[in-house]
Order: C-alpha cells, then structure tokens, then sequence
C-alpha cells in the first residue's frame, strides 16, 4: 500500500505564543512523556505514532522549534530542540526518533534556501521534512529552471505526517561522470510506501520509502551539495536573512549531534525502567531482600546512571558549543570543528550503548526483557542506531581518519 502526497496547503496554525519561553515548552514535552511510554506497544505496531499523539504535538508547537519567526515558528534555537527530542526518546524511542527526523530540518531549509523558496516551504507554520542522506534517484534537466525528479529513498523518518520531503541524487555529466550531487526538496509531489515496521527496533519510528515519479521541481529548491558536505566558512542564505546565526552553522555536526541526543533520551529510559524494578523486584539469590538494598545491584545502578549522566552531559555541551561556534565568524566553523563535536556525539552513544547493554539489560531479569518490555524495547532500539549509517559507518571510521587530516593540515 502507498499513501499519496499531493501538492495541497498546510493551513498555519497561528503565529507562535509571544509569551511563550523554552522552558514553558519543555514542560509542556515533560507531561507528554507518561502517555508515550504507555503507548509504546501500540507505536510500534502502528509503525509510527498515533494521530492524537501527532495532534498534542502540534497544539504544543513542537514543530516550529526550529522555524524562523517570520513563518510564525518560535525560533527557540538547538539546544531548546534538542532537549525536546531527548525527552520524547525517553518516553518512547521510536516516537523521539520519528519526531526528531522529521522536525530537525527546518534548520538546513534556513540555511541553505534563499528567501523565494523559504517563503513556500514555511508558509504552513509547522514544519515536518524527512532527509535522506544515501542518494538515490534521477535527475535530469527539464528546461530552464527546472528538474525532472524521480525514485525512491528509504528511512524517511517522518514520512507519515510530513509536510516536505528532501533527499539526495546524483546529475549526470555531458561525459558521463557525476556532477556535484543535488539536494532537492520536491515539494510535496511524492508518495510514502508502507514498508516499515519489520524490522529489530526502532519499529514506530515512521522510516517509510517514499516514491518520487516524475515530478517537476524548480530550481529555487535544489542546492547543489549533499548536506554532509555543506561549508559554512563561506556565506548561507541563512546568515543574509537572518540575525540568528544558527542559520548559518555546520550541518553535519548538528546531524551528528541528534544521534547523542536520541541514545542519551532512550538510555534514560531504561533506566527509569530499571529503577522501578530497584524497588519492586527482589534478588534472585540468598539473600533475599529488595534489589534496592543489595550492594551489587546498586553498583550495577550507579554505574548506569553515571554513564547516562556523563553521555547527556556531553551531548548537550556539544551542542551548546555548536550554537556558541555559530555565533563567531564564519570561519570558526572549519571541517575540523564540525567533526570534533560530531565525535563528541559518537562518545555519547557508546557511553549509552555501555550502560544497556553491560549493566541494564543483562541483571533486570529475564521476565523485564521478554518481547514489549521497556528495557528490551530500549536494548532493540540501540541495536538497531547502530546500523544507521551515521553512527555504524561513517563515525566509527571515517569520521577519525578525516579529523586527523583536517587537524594536521594534511588535506
């Protein structure tokens, strides 16, 4: 089954609250957060979260975290973001993942688009733009202006209720060696496939495919660049258009940021989890008393939260940090840079992979990580982060390699 995208109106919702702080909306994510965990179940067999969840996320402005005010978004800026996805995995990873994947682009939008094309793909207010990173697809030259789109990306996380699409594809050359690759957002000419849900985790987390046949986009929303790849040392759209100077930061380390932010979110899920079962759960061994007063389950629960503690920690100062680089000349924002806070990042999902796999999962018991328990549920969704592509091939080798050599000067 396939779910077409036409090219309707997104009607805004109204302009953002003006008496509205950060700190007002993360207590609004904060309630959330006990209906998330109890639909976790029902998530993951939906394969994406529920339309009400969807609605209380839009009555809440979750989706304009990052849009610019003129569209009517907030403009709360990263961290405030970042946090609010952090929060959302904690309760529920797979509804964390699919929020964060969805809403997170508003930012390169900002960034990279001139004003004609970010008056269009803003004029709804809220925000929701899967990108895929692995090319795919055709593109080819339909007159002056214009591109002929077609194909077919997968892990579209968000795809359910997006309002845009954005991927990448290669343009053939006159001698037929690839030109630089395009980054294209076909507005909303594309149909979502129903091909998720199937897999080790992250089962709710709405990463569709999603089908593109034929549709004919303009050049004023094409940038030739994959975002990886985008240098912010030059000038952004974003940085001309606005007084805000996240609209002109480093687009793979704020890519690479979200994976630390997500394990940090659904590693505090398990041991919220956990700690229930400190209190509700006896040992197994004489003698028998509550796992609160055993010594060796609490070294075990120390253990995990301090690694939890440290991984969020880094996270969120590696973020701070990036917004902090953005706020200097465009210069301050080298490869180098970008990487180091991207391996930050890296550091910060090991440290959870660590407290869940070596401490959690292994001494809850194995009635708490049958199939639908939280901790089992956090242990498949941890699993399967590491075959994003991302964290499980370009952070885990890459990533070094290129550091050294932006570091050393050695090209």
């Amino acid at each position: 089954m396939s779910i077409a995208v036409t090219d309707r109106e997104y009607p805004s919702s109204g302009h953002p609250e003006p008496d509205l702080t950060p700190e007002d909306l993360l207590a609004r994510v904060a309630a959330l957060v006990p209906g998330l965990v109890e639909r976790q179940a029902e998530t993951e067999r939906r394969t994406y979260y529920a339309p009400e969840v969807h609605d209380a996320f839009t009555r809440a402005g979750l989706y304009r975290i990052l849009v610019p005010r003129r569209y009517g978004g907030y403009e709360f800026g990263a961290e405030t973001f970042m946090r609010v996805a952090m929060t959302l995995a904690r309760g529920c990873p797979s509804t964390g993942w699919m929020y964060l994947f969805g809403a997170a682009h508003a930012l390169p939008m900002a960034t990279l688009f001139d004003r004609p094309a970010q008056d269009e793909l803003f004029r709804g207010g809220d925000f929701i733009c899967p990108v895929t990173v692995v090319p795919g697809g055709t593109a080819e030259r339909a007159g002056a202006g214009h591109w002929r789109i077609s194909g077919t990306w997968s892990y579209c996380s968000g795809a359910p209720y997006a309002t845009h699409f954005a991927g990448h594809t290669l343009v053939p050359g006159e001698n037929g060696e690839p030109e630089p690759m395009l980054f294209v957002v076909p507005r909303r000419q594309w149909t979502r496939l129903d091909d998720w849900g199937g897999q080790l985790g992250l089962r709710g987390s709405g990463s569709h495919s999603i089908t593109v046949d034929d549709a004919l986009v303009p050049d004023r929303f094409t940038v030739r660049t994959h975002l990886s790849q985008v240098t912010v040392p030059g000038d952004t759209p974003g940085r001309r258009l606005y007084d805000n100077p996240e609209y002109g930061g480093g687009q793979l380390s704020f890519m690479l940021l979200e994976l630390g932010v997500l394990a940090a979110g659904m590693a505090r899920g398990a041991l919220d989890a956990y700690e229930q079962l400190m209190t509700a759960r006896t040992t197994i061994y004489p003698p028998i008393h509550s796992r609160a007063d055993d010594a060796d389950y609490q070294f075990r629960y120390a253990e995990a939260s301090a690694m939890i503690d440290t991984a969020e920690a880094a996270a969120l100062d590696a973020v701070r940090q990036w917004s902090a680089l953005c706020a200097r000349e465009p210069a301050a924002f080298g490869r180098a840079e970008e990487l180091r806070l991207a391996l930050i990042s890296r550091e910060a999902v090991r440290l959870c992979w660590r407290a869940v796999e070596s401490h959690l999962f292994p001494t809850a018991g194995s009635s708490s990580v049958r199939h639908g328990q939280r901790i089992e549920r956090v242990w498949r969704d941890m699993s399967m982060m590491h075959s994003h592509a991302g964290l499980g091939v370009f952070l885990a080798h890459h990533a070094n390699r290129e550091f050294s050599r932006a570091r050393f000067g050695r090209g």
